[in-house]
């Protein structure tokens, strides 16, 4: 059976970049917060190590008094924008972020031609005909593509999507799959000064990110270092079902996001791990190399903790944490991205271990290997 690679992922965010302290300084503006509780957003936003994050709302980063283009110019935002305003935010910005990270990837006409399968994944929107059409239709794939939607998975749904592209590239040794996963976090502010919705506020942002995945060794008109798809495990902890979850509201999509969630995930950590790391041979332990989703500085450091690991062996989730925040099931990929663009010779061969969480509590992880051509 054929092994399948990831050739190439490209990533893309948009042109509105807020720092922390911008952020900040309109979420006290919003909420109407006193001076107090405005002092303590901004601790908040500081111990994030969360540098920046972007948007495809201008609104966030606009100093007090210019006009807002998306909210209302009212005091307190009202009326607050419903579902259905933020639905047709996401129509019109989604599909050009998937676009300019498509085109990252490096992928040529001829091989958006030869692709047999595209899978969508998204949680922060939906519309159809959808996403998946619009890159058909915009990228000229073959209109007898095989296309695919992963919907409202969570931070964690880009496994599904690579899991799914490696059972297609297993069963099909011409299997060529694109994989693009967007999300526009931003669109569903929530203004309430409750601890989730605060917190929530704090670390997510808009990004997306696409995948290029063929069946054996790269020959795809690629060169250079690929990602094998070697294991996937998926664990479920119903017990941190009321601290993580995303529902649809009147008001957008509402985010739970309990300040407990890193000591859950603390506690299933090397549980997780174990069952992943007892299929590989013993010739390829110890793992060295890790791609975390970067959920919060909290999670990244108490799963540190539960495996043992250091920052220094997690620089990539951290790099991608400052950089961007968190932008949901597009993060991930972010964070493999750096292991393709600063592969070394040193790391051919080696497993790296990536995992990631969602509603349910949900802990998806793959096992990958670094292969220089």
């Amino acid at each position: 059976m054929s092994i399948t690679h990831i050739t190439a992922i490209g990533t893309a965010t948009p042109a509105h970049r807020l720092t922390q302290p911008q952020a900040a300084e309109f979420m006290a503006r919003a909420l109407q917060l006193p001076p107090p509780e405005a002092r303590r957003l901004q601790a908040l936003y500081r111990a994030t190590a969360i540098e920046a994050r972007h948007s495809v709302l201008g609104d966030y980063a606009k100093a007090p008094g210019e006009p807002f283009e998306f909210f209302p110019n009212t005091l307190g935002l009202e009326p607050f924008p419903g579902t259905g305003a933020r639905m047709r935010a996401y129509e019109a910005h989604a599909a050009p972020l998937a676009l300019a990270a498509v085109r990252q990837t490096g992928a040529t006409p001829e091989t958006l031609a030869s692709i047999t399968h595209l899978i969508t994944v998204s949680c922060t929107g939906m519309y159809a005909p959808g996403l998946d059409l619009d890159l058909v239709q915009q990228l000229n794939l073959a209109p007898h593509v095989q296309r695919f939607a992963i919907n409202f998975m969570g931070c964690y749904a880009a496994f599904n999507a690579l899991k799914l592209a490696d059972a297609l590239c297993r069963a099909d040794s011409t299997a060529r799959v694109l994989v693009v996963a967007v999300e526009l976090c931003s669109l569903h502010f929530q203004k309430n000064s409750s601890e989730d919705n605060l917190l929530a506020n704090a670390i997510f942002a808009d990004g997306a990110a696409a995948v290029l995945l063929q069946a054996a060794h790269p020959k795809w008109g690629h060169r250079g270092p690929s990602l094998c798809l070697d294991h996937f495990f998926c664990g479920l902890e119903t017990q941190g079902r009321p601290d993580m979850a995303w529902y649809i509201r009147d008001s957008g999509f509402e985010m739970r996001l309990s300040a407990y969630v890193p000591d859950l995930l603390a506690g299933r950590a090397q549980e997780l791990t174990g069952h992943l790391l007892a299929q590989l041979p013993a010739a390829a332990l110890p793992v060295e190399l890790y791609a975390i989703h970067p959920g919060g500085r909290r999670i990244l450091q108490a799963l540190e903790k539960a495996m043992d690991i250091t920052p220094a062996q997690n620089w990539a989730s951290y790099q991608v944490l400052r950089q961007y925040g968190n932008m949901s099931s597009a993060t991930v990929l972010f964070v493999l991205q750096q292991y393709l663009q600063l592969a070394k010779p040193a790391h051919a061969g080696k497993p790296i271990l990536s995992m990631a969480f969602g509603p349910g509590l949900v802990m998806e992880a793959a096992l990958l290997r670094l292969v220089m051509d």
